[in-house]
């Protein structure tokens, strides 16, 4: 049982103020939880701001999502939310660095691309961590960390552009699939340790996938080619934003 002493004003101020800080702290959650159902991102709030900095954590998952929709039982990254994000992020005084999340069977080229961009131009220190899969475009979104990890058990496929959708069979289509191409490739190459001439093998190879071109890699794998720095889980990576 709590007795309150009703003329003590000081200590009624005190509870006041209490509450008002748990109201606040409660709002910050809600908030927190709305951001995660709309987005899948969390803000940490500014009541449990760490000594060590604020970080902020970005997850790329399903397909990156581009002009078009994907389908309804889809699981989806929407670059019109992360572009946003990540502009609040660099414009924040309250994120001192940021985590990206990667388990992604990749998606639209161009929505890959403009993300990749973000990151790597940020102006903060930023780390990302491939989990499951690190797929298609999802390599260069990965690369473009100032520093990689990759789970043991991850994957990378690394393979040409394709293309869905009516193609005239003419030089000019060829031209502009290979302009896409020499830019992705590109980035990768500038934003990693890998080689572009091991980068094209990669790419081209005709022997590890059944029905396509291109290359699936372990963990161990992208570390020995340089495309990803180094074999690691999600302590390593706070560690090292830290």
């Amino acid at each position: 049982m709590i007795f309150e002493d009703k003329n003590a004003p000081n200590n009624a101020s005190g509870s006041g103020e209490k509450r008002g800080e748990e109201r606040d702290n409660e709002r910050s959650n809600i908030e927190a939880a709305d951001t995660i159902a709309q987005f899948g991102v969390l803000t940490l709030p500014k009541l449990t701001k760490n000594a060590r900095g604020n970080l902020q954590f970005l997850p790329i998952i399903g397909t990156v999502e581009g002009h078009m929709a994907a389908g309804p039982q889809t699981k989806t990254t929407k670059y019109e939310h992360v572009i946003p994000h990540l502009i609040a992020v660099c414009q924040s005084d309250e994120i001192d660095g940021l985590l990206i999340i990667l388990n992604t069977i990749g998606g639209d080229v161009e929505a890959g691309l403009a993300i990749s961009e973000l990151i790597s131009t940020i102006g903060k220190p930023t780390v990302s961590l491939v989990l499951g899969g690190g797929h298609s475009i999802g390599v260069p979104i990965a690369v473009s960390a100032n520093y990689s990890f990759i789970a043991q058990s991850a994957t990378m496929t690394i393979h040409p552009v394709r293309y869905n959708g009516t193609a005239i069979g003419a030089p000019q289509t060829f031209n502009h699939l290979q302009q896409i191409q020499d830019r992705i490739t590109d980035f990768i190459v500038r934003n990693s340790g890998i080689s572009k001439e091991d980068l094209n093998k990669l790419m081209m190879e005709t022997s590890k996938l059944a029905l396509d071109v291109g290359t699936i890699i372990s963990g161990e794998e992208a570390v020995a080619y340089k495309l990803i720095n180094e074999i690691g889980g999600l302590s390593q990576s706070i560690n090292k934003l830290y």
